[in-house]
């Protein structure tokens, strides 16, 4: 499916504010890329950003557009929504089947919309005939040329809603910007987040191979060393999942920076080294990519598989060698090559 984005027509800046608001919201939500505004309104650009900004995503908001001329210059599908088109449900069909290989923007009047949109217009759609708002248009609009698929379980940077049949949930992944405000307020040193900087590059391209969350795992691969602001021993990720909790990060990072030494501690293994009594493990694929994509690594230099096992067998670790070759053979195989061979160019 190609993009889709949304012109707003007939803002006034002083009166729509909340409609228009609504609007973008539905846009953003219902699977658009972006918005233009007609009218400049930079407290309302200012009011989407910061939701984009806490909810995550890639959502652009631009006002004071040239609303005919960007409608006229557009290249794909134009699509204005009015009650005097045609129906919907009589044209979603052979809309969908073009937005398949063409950008569409969709036309959102706010007053009365001047009679070029319909002769601009390559379809002017109805949802009823009948007078309702703009808002609820839009919404059964991008949902029919959707087919559901904005509904689909995204969790991306930002605070995410977790489906929950009672209470709330909701989970934060930090964006970077906000993980360098953590790594600053930290004091990480800055050989470590060059480090994690580099972990990060070669855990998202293993993310993407193996269809593993990618927000997920940049996230938590970029913050797997922030414990070594405190420590720079073997329970550096119990003091880094310790911090990372108080700024409140969604419990699958904690997970993974908590899981990401070596390739696992068992939980034997940990009262040994005197770690508190868990199961330090890696479990899940995110948890599993991160560790691996630090065990390729020191500093910002890129290792060799057989070159990190030397070390470790060097150092008389023969166990914890052969989980980290155990858990690079599973990860080669879901990448579908070996880890060895993946760059991040």
């Amino acid at each position: 499916m190609s993009t889709i984005e949304v012109l707003r027509v007939g803002h006034r800046p002083f009166r729509d504010k909340r409609i228009t608001t609504h609007v973008a919201l539905v846009a953003r939500a219902f699977g658009a890329s972006g918005i233009y505004i007609d009218s400049k309104d930079v407290a309302l650009e200012e009011t989407l950003s910061k939701i984009v900004s806490k909810f995550g995503g890639n959502f652009r908001i631009e006002s004071g557009v040239d609303w005919k001329k960007k409608f006229r210059e557009f290249k794909g599908v134009k699509i204005h929504l009015t009650m005097y088109g045609e129906s919907i449900e009589s044209l979603k069909d052979k809309l969908k089947s073009e937005l398949i290989s063409k950008d569409s923007i969709i036309l959102v009047g706010a007053s009365k919309v001047p009679p070029d949109a319909y002769e601009i217009s390559d379809y002017n759609v109805s949802v009823t005939n009948q007078p309702h708002s703009e808002v609820s248009a839009l919404a059964i609009t991008l949902d029919r040329l959707l087919e559901g698929k904005e509904f689909d379980s995204e969790v991306r940077t930002g605070i995410n809603v977790i489906p929950n049949p009672r209470g709330k949930t909701v989970e934060y992944i930090p964006s970077e910007e906000d993980i360098s405000r953590i790594y600053a307020e930290a004091k990480l040193p800055q050989n470590i987040a060059d480090h994690s900087r580099a972990v990060a590059g070669l855990a998202t391209r293993i993310a993407e191979l193996c269809g593993a969350n990618i927000d997920v795992v940049r996230a938590a691969s970029l913050l797997h060393d922030i414990g070594r602001s405190e420590s720079n021993g073997i329970d550096h990720g119990i003091v880094g999942s310790r911090i990372l909790k108080l700024y409140g990060v969604s419990e699958r990072i904690l997970q993974i920076v908590k899981r990401h030494v070596g390739a696992g501690i068992s939980q034997d293994e940990a009262v040994k080294l005197g770690l508190p009594d868990h199961d330090l493990m890696p479990r899940t694929i995110e948890e599993k990519i991160v560790a691996q994509a630090d065990n390729l690594f020191r500093g910002t230099f890129r290792l060799k598989m057989q070159q990190v096992t030397e070390i470790y067998e060097k150092r008389n670790l023969h166990e914890a060698s052969e989980r980290i070759k155990n858990l690079h053979k599973e990860l080669s195989l879901l990448a579908g090559q070996d880890l060895d061979l993946i760059t991040t160019e």
